[in-house]
């Protein structure tokens, strides 16, 4: 049980401190591993910025996840998709509608940050838990194909099946706890609260 993200992304660093002094970037997955992100910058002496991917929702269970979608249009689709309602035309509408919300953060957040190129950098990615993998499995694809000279892999938590999807797209892979049992992410937290866009522009800024 963590007690918030600040305590997780700490807990994080440590087992990070091997990157000190290599000047990692540091990637978050908005909004809720953006406040983990910059502790884990200013702990590891790196730098922050995000890294822009979307989960693709279930139809009628928008919390679960049937795939995700990165900045470039690049997407991932679940095995199990079909299974729970989603055809190729829902997948397509919902595909439009998360690449305009990644547009419309990119405006949002470039005037504060440009992205920073990752291409022969140590990059960590990092997101405050996996339950599916989808949004991860988007993000580590997107950076692959950006060259970086190591990619790494943050979570404090996972579901195991979710860390075996994702375990062979990174250099490296930390995960703090993968409990069987898994449901969701927030009840390993004592404090969740949702990450609002002016925290996340307040926390490029800094």
């Amino acid at each position: 049980m963590f007690q918030d993200r600040d305590d997780a992304a700490r807990q994080l660093a440590t087992r990070l401190a091997g990157f000190r002094g290599q000047n990692p970037l540091i990637l978050a997955i908005p909004r809720g591993a953006v406040p983990m992100g910059r502790r884990l910058a200013e702990l590891l002496d790196g730098e922050m910025d995000v890294v822009l991917v979307r989960k693709l929702r279930a139809p009628y269970s928008p919390e679960v996840a049937i795939g995700s979608v990165d900045e470039s249009g690049w997407s991932y689709i679940a095995p199990y998709a079909a299974e729970v309602g989603a055809d190729q035309d829902y997948i397509a509408e919902e595909k439009h509608q998360q690449l305009e919300t990644i547009r419309s953060r990119r405006v949002q957040y470039s005037p504060i940050r440009p992205p920073i190129d990752p291409a022969g950098r140590v990059v960590i990615v990092v997101d405050d838990g996996l339950a599916t993998g989808a949004t991860m499995i988007s993000a580590l694809h997107s950076l692959r194909r950006q060259h970086p000279a190591r990619l790494v892999c943050a979570i404090p938590v996972s579901s195991p099946e979710a860390l075996e999807k994702i375990r062979a797209m990174a250099d490296e892979v930390v995960c703090l706890h993968a409990p069987v049992g898994f449901q969701a992410v927030g009840q390993f937290y004592r404090h969740f609260p949702q990450v609002e866009d002016d925290e996340v522009i307040r926390l490029l800024g800094g």
